[in-house]
């Protein structure tokens, strides 16, 4: 099974689109996140992929009166379809993923936190089982970036994968960071090595520009690479989320 996650990042509570990470490269599609979810929903999207950007970066305002605005409009995701959510940015405790979970996200990607306190990735899985727990995986020129992208690790990307995998993780969302936002084609070969030599399910991400990058993903399926990410492509209107569903199904 290969699933397509449309993407929906957050911003200051506006769906954005950034190019290569930067915050500075920021273009807005709507200030109505659950209505962009509804959107794809009626195009026929089976998940979701929802980031907080202001989490990742370091920019959201933390209030114990007052939830954080990306995570308001998680919960207003969650009430505007009936989909299962896959959520990350700025998740660096437990807590933080007991309250996505709690806000409607069916499971939880962790970045920073996996290289910087994999102990937190350990304690997570036994708390709340692999199938809630997803480690991203975003790699510039082969190394692992941090803090929404904005700072590289001296870990390598294989390293942190099969490190995650002997800890019990099953699933990772990989990224390449050069091509995110560009539609300059996805990175098939990085995902399905990446799949091959960690043994782990990989969603890959970045640079999808093209039908044939979905499907040249999609044939690597049956050796674990088992779905994409979309953001730039679907917003700028290069093919339909309906018309990727079905290249997938050409696919099979």
């Amino acid at each position: 099974m290969f699933t397509i996650y449309p993407a929906i990042d957050l911003r200051r509570g506006r769906c954005v689109r950034l190019q290569q990470g930067d915050p500075q490269a920021e273009t807005v599609y709507s200030d109505d996140p659950a209505a962009m979810a509804r959107h794809w929903a009626g195009q026929g999207a089976t998940w979701l992929h929802v980031v907080n950007l202001d989490g990742a970066f370091g920019e959201q305002a933390r209030s114990q009166k007052a939830l954080p605005l990306n995570l308001q409009r998680l919960r207003q995701i969650r009430a505007a379809v009936d989909l299962p959510i896959q959520f990350g940015g700025g998740i660096r405790t437990l807590e933080d993923m007991t309250l996505a979970l709690d806000l409607g996200a069916t499971r939880v990607v962790l970045g920073t936190v996996a290289v910087q306190n994999p102990d937190m990735v350990r304690q997570a899985l036994q708390r709340f089982g692999p199938d809630r727990v997803v480690v991203g995986i975003d790699a510039r020129d082969g190394w692992v970036a941090t803090h929404g992208w904005l700072q590289v690790s001296q870990m390598r990307v294989l390293e942190l994968a099969q490190a995650m995998a002997r800890a019990g993780v099953q699933r990772v969302v990989y990224t390449d960071i050069r091509r995110d936002g560009m539609l300059t084609g996805v990175n098939v070969e990085a995902s399905a090595t990446l799949a091959r030599k960690s043994g782990l399910r990989v969603i890959a991400s970045g640079g999808v520009g093209s039908l044939a990058d979905i499907q040249a993903l999609a044939a690597y399926a049956d050796q674990g690479v088992e779905g994409v990410i979309i953001g730039q492509a679907l917003y700028q209107a290069r093919f339909t989320l309906a018309q990727a569903l079905e290249a997938v199904k050409k696919q099979d």
